[in-house]
């Protein structure tokens, strides 16, 4: 038991085995890489089914998935918590497997460089946004936090000050009321 780690809790030891103990947050890394992957490929096949050399029942495949999958009514109902999600899932991994088999391997190749130039320019688009945006949106909030705080110290000096001159001068009609 020398591979892993234990885990102790108050009342008992557990030894975790090697793959058991990986943290969270390469846990959340794999799962977020996973996404990226498969958001990747979304858009590899987006551009198969605009390809011009994409064969005609390669786009039907593409389009009859991305139909049941985005249609509302489906064999089972999203709504089921496991089952009906996984029908999606497997609706999509055989139209993925198909269209990989019916897709020229040059389109392929010809539509994966084309999403990983998408990707590039998105991310140099929001790079770029992000640069000008945040110092703005920051600015902004400061100022609206600065006039706040500046408004409400004047209201208070306000009532002070009125409190003090109608005790100075016995008058009660400038209290604010």
């Amino acid at each position: 038991m020398t591979d892993g780690e234990v885990a102790r809790t108050k009342n008992s030891t557990l030894w975790l085995a090697p793959k058991m103990a990986r943290s969270e947050s390469v846990f959340a890394a794999n799962w977020i890489r996973r996404a990226q992957r498969l958001q990747k490929e979304a858009h590899v096949y987006y551009f198969v089914l605009k390809h011009r050399r994409s064969r005609w029942y390669a786009r039907m495949v593409a389009a009859f998935a991305a139909g049941y999958v985005l249609s509302p009514i489906q064999l089972i109902p999203n709504f089921i918590p496991v089952i009906g999600t996984l029908d999606d899932f497997v609706v999509l991994f055989v139209a993925v497997k198909l269209l990989r088999k019916l897709t020229p391997a040059d389109v392929l190749i010809e539509c994966r460089q084309l999403a990983e130039d998408a990707e590039t320019r998105r991310q140099e688009e929001i790079g770029w946004k992000a640069s000008i945006l945040s110092p703005i949106v920051i600015g902004s909030v400061w100022i609206v936090a600065a006039i706040t705080a500046s408004a409400l110290m004047a209201a208070y000096i306000y009532e002070r000050i009125a409190v003090v001159l109608a005790g100075v001068l016995g008058i009660a009609a400038y209290l604010p009321q």
